[in-house]
């Protein structure tokens, strides 16, 4: 696996380290956030995130790129590991 993300919040030092073995990432901001949970807080704009490892977007048309087809008999694996930690 190779790290894709580290992402870092200051003020408690908590870090979150992304490592995957596909080739890309997709990182989605909360521009749409704008909703209360049932007996929990609002979430407004931008308020969360999400990185989505997979292939690379537009990857069956595009030969340089890792290829996303999975033949007959071939197994597939995907692996995404989300590790937490504090800085001090």
């Amino acid at each position: 696996t190779n790290t894709c993300a580290i992402l870092k919040e200051p003020s408690s030092g908590r870090v979150m380290t992304v490592a995957t073995n596909q080739p890309g990432v997709q990182f989605y901001t909360g521009n749409s956030l704008s909703t209360a949970l049932p007996g929990r807080r609002t979430y407004g704009t931008h308020a969360g995130l999400c990185l989505e490892t997979q292939n690379y977007p537009d990857s069956v048309h595009q030969a340089s790129f890792p290829s996303p087809f999975l033949h007959p008999g071939e197994e597939y694996h995907h692996l995404t590991i989300h590790q937490f930690s504090v800085e001090t």
